[in-house]
This record gives C-alpha cells, sequence and structure tokens, in this order.
C-alpha cells in the first residue's frame, strides 16, 4: 500500500513539475500578429495573410500541451475556425476579401481541454503603483491572444445617407442653445500646480442638465497673458470626474466635462448621487444612448443633451477673457472621441481635434452587413444626426483632425466605423492604425510592425 502511494505521489509531483514548467514558459508571453504587408493596402479579392508567432518565451512549449485556437470573422460576413498545436512557429492564416471592409483574426492559446490560458500576476502589489499594474493586468493581461485585422480597399468605404435635414437640426440645436444666458458658477479647489488655478463649475445649458466639470487656467492669465483653451471629454460611463485628469496645466486653459452635468462634489454631489444618477439614466432597460425607441427621435435622444453641452462649454470657454482667440482644441477617447467630433464638427473655431478609438462611426454599418461586434447601437433614424462619421462632414479644413489609435481588434469601435471617418474628413488629418489592439489594449511597444500612420 505504501509503494503505491508513494507512487502515486511521484506521479502527482511530476505532473505539478511538468504543469509548473509549462505556467513558466508563458508568464511573460504574448502574440504578435502581423500581415505580409500593410494591413491597409489589400485589394478586393487579394490574398491576406496573417503571420502570429509566440512571443517572449522563456523557455520551448511542452509538446502537446497548449494549443492556438482561432477564429476569422468579416465584413464580408465570412466566418471560419480552427484550432493547431502551440509551437514557437508562426501560425500562418490566409484569406480574402470579396469586397471593400475589414476581415478579423482572433487568436488565443487554450490548453488541450480547450479553456483559455490564464496568467498569473506576479509583481509587487504592496504601493498604489503595483496595485494598479495588478489591476490592469487583470482587465488586460491574463490570457495570451491576438486580436487584429485588415482591411481591402478601405478608402471607398461609406455610411448609410446622412439625414436630409441634418443642418437643419443642427441650426435648431444652436437655436435653443442661444436662448439660454451664459450664466456660469465656479468653485476654486486647492491645486496642485502653483502656476495655475483650478474651480469646479457648473454652466447654464439647454437641456435637462448644465454642463458640469472642472476647470484650469494659468495664473499668468493675470498678467494679461493669452493661452489656448482645450475642452476633454470622457469615455462611456456615469461617473464624474473628481479631479481633472493629468492635473492643471500651466500653458492651456483646460475645461474638462463629463458627458452627463452631473452635480459635482464641490456642489453637494456624492457617490450616493452619483449611483442612482447611473440607474436613471438608464431607458427601457437599455444603458444610457442605446435605447432605440429613444433614438427615433433626434431630440429625445440621450445623446442630445450630450452634444449640447460639449457646444456650450466650446461657448464658454471662447467667452473667457485668458482665451488667444485662435486656438480652440477639442480631445478624448471612445465615447470622448465622439464628442471631440462633435466639437470640431459643430463649432467652426475648433482649430484642432484629437480623437482617439473613436466611438459611434457609421452607427447604421449593421443594415451593410458589416461586422459590428458585441456592444453597439441598434439602429434608429435619429441616431444618423450624431454619427460621427456625418458630422465629421462639417469639420473645417481649418481645422486638423489626428486620430491617435485605430485599432484593427477593436470591435467596440469597428475599424470599418474609423476608415469611413477618415474618409469623411476634409481637412488635414492623420490617422495610427494599431495591429493587434482591441478597445481597452494595445501590444507591447517593442511589437514590431504594430503601428501603420497615415497623414493627409
Amino acid at each position: 500500500m505504501r509503494k503505491g502511494i508513494m507512487r502515486i505521489r511521484i506521479v502527482a509531483l511530476m505532473l505539478l513539475t511538468a504543469g509548473l514548467a509549462a505556467a513558466g514558459v508563458l508568464d511573460n508571453a504574448w502574440l504578435m500578429g502581423v500581415t505580409d504587408k500593410h494591413p491597409l493596402l489589400y485589394k478586393v479579392g487579394e490574398e491576406i495573410v496573417f503571420i502570429v508567432t509566440p512571443r517572449n518565451l522563456t523557455g520551448d512549449i511542452p509538446a502537446d500541451t497548449y494549443l492556438l485556437k482561432w477564429e476569422r470573422t468579416g465584413d464580408d460576413g465570412v466566418k471560419d475556425n480552427g484550432q493547431t498545436p502551440l509551437t514557437k512557429e508562426p501560425f500562418v492564416y490566409k484569406t480574402k476579401l470579396d469586397k471593400p471592409g475589414f476581415v478579423r483574426l482572433y487568436a488565443e492559446v487554450v490548453n488541450k481541454d480547450g479553456k483559455k490560458y490564464q496568467k498569473v500576476f506576479t509583481g509587487d502589489t504592496s504601493t498604489p503603483e503595483g496595485r494598479e499594474a495588478a489591476n490592469r493586468f487583470e482587465r488586460q493581461n491574463k490570457s495570451i491572444f491576438f486580436d487584429g485585422g485588415a482591411g481591402a480597399e478601405t478608402g471607398t468605404l461609406q455610411a448609410l445617407p446622412e439625414p436630409e435635414d441634418f443642418d437643419a437640426f443642427w441650426d435648431r440645436q444652436r437655436a435653443r442653445l442661444a436662448k439660454i444666458p451664459m450664466k456660469a458658477e465656479r468653485i476654486e479647489l486647492p491645486c496642485g500646480n502653483k502656476d495655475a488655478r483650478l474651480y469646479a463649475i457648473t454652466i447654464d445649458c439647454a437641456g435637462v442638465r448644465p454642463v458640469t466639470g472642472y476647470l484650469t487656467i494659468p495664473k499668468a492669465v493675470d498678467n494679461g497673458t493669452k493661452f489656448p483653451c482645450r475642452l476633454t471629454t470622457h469615455g462611456y460611463s456615469y461617473r464624474a470626474p473628481h479631479n481633472p485628469p493629468g492635473g492643471a496645466r500651466s500653458d492651456e486653459i483646460v475645461l474638462d466635462i463629463n458627458a452627463h452635468g452631473m452635480r459635482l462634489p464641490a456642489f453637494g454631489g456624492d457617490e450616493g448621487y452619483y449611483k442612482a444618477l447611473g440607474s436613471e439614466i438608464k431607458s427601457n432597460g437599455q444603458g444610457y444612448a442605446f435605447d432605440p425607441a429613444e433614438n427615433k427621435d433626434p431630440e429625445m435622444a440621450y445623446f442630445n443633451g450630450m452634444a449640447l453641452r460639449v457646444m456650450r462649454a466650446l461657448e464658454y470657454l471662447k467667452s473667457l477673457p485668458g482665451w488667444n482667440g485662435k486656438d480652440l482644441f477639442a480631445s478624448g477617447g471612445s465615447q470622448g472621441g465622439l464628442q471631440t467630433i462633435w466639437a470640431a464638427g459643430l463649432d467652426k473655431d475648433v482649430t484642432l481635434a484629437e480623437s482617439s478609438i473613436t466611438w459611434c462611426c457609421d452607427l447604421g454599418g449593421e443594415r451593410l452587413g458589416r461586422n459590428r461586434g458585441g456592444w453597439y447601437i441598434k439602429w434608429s433614424d435619429g441616431l444618423g444626426y450624431y454619427d460621427a462619421v456625418n458630422v465629421a462632414k462639417r469639420i473645417p479644413t481649418s481645422c486638423r483632425t489626428i486620430i491617435p489609435r485605430a485599432g484593427l481588434g477593436d470591435y467596440v469601435c469597428p475599424p470599418s466605423g474609423l476608415a469611413i471617418l477618415w474618409n469623411n474628413i476634409k481637412g488635414p488629418k492623420k490617422i495610427i492604425w494599431v495591429q493587434g489592439s482591441q478597445h481597452g489594449y494595445v501590444p507591447p511597444e517593442k511589437y514590431e510592425g504594430r503601428d501603420f500612420e497615415i497623414e493627409k
């Protein structure tokens, strides 16, 4: 009996040791995926070749231990999938598109039972920086995957036709704003930058809620110095920022607004208020902006108030005596990127728009058969007034538009939508396509051939 037990223990130990060794090999691994040419320069019908290679291994991958599971989808509606043993050798996948658009290849490491491989965080969590790194690891780095793509003749892509009364609609919204006096209340707060002042601010606006956020002004305005003004906006969320992102600047006047006109702590807001508001702004069980019934009428759509607040915030910045009268910037990512495009397209004075991973481009793309991923707003006719593509057509040539990141694996903001946005910007512009990038994930900087910059 003891010999039997001993033998079992030895076998178990051997298995455990093998498992630990295998885990060690992949502890810091990631997948690098590239295409055989620039991923945006394929022609319809041309062979597209993906090469996916494990990187940062700490030894040899044990034979028959892990699989590379992959799936191909695309704007052509074609689906393909399979799996292959994971080795150090590149996995090569060949496909093509029979119409303009994008193809997506997702690949991940799984064990022989098909369960996703999960890395373990080994860093120090005793410091705030370490805990933030651990949280980031949990959100992004636990699995080993590649999510990327390529496009064919993407310069020809266009969205659904815009509403016939698009410009008349926005003229009506400007008229609504004009009826509301520019009344602002601000409360000074402690500021970490000795050369700037920080304020919590609320500004009256058309619609049901005011503009609320944080304003930072360089102290040099007291001496008559004039500065550029910048509007900053945020991604999809219902919580208001309690502090201006990045702290106060001494080279720009910055107004940082939340999307919802939330009451800030300085004006009596509290955590309970924010949580309640997060529930209140849902409609028919939908998260804000997702209710098809609401979106049928553009003036009832949740986006209406959000856009009006962007327009009023810009008006306020231009009214400040410290503005230099010429430089007006807007910046944000995701939902903030959408608001940035609204800013540039609805206010002719904006001179620079920095819109990263822009949300709500090509909202009607599902009707045209394009791959929309799993998180998108169902089409209603009222959405055409807020689609970033349609607003971008109005960005004047005096404004430079920069898209710092467009992920080829981002299906919260699909690459087809970003391509159509790009196609409809008439002024100077730059976009950086990032291979292997999802909405909330960017591959390591050491990724060879990660970034593809286009400027016009």
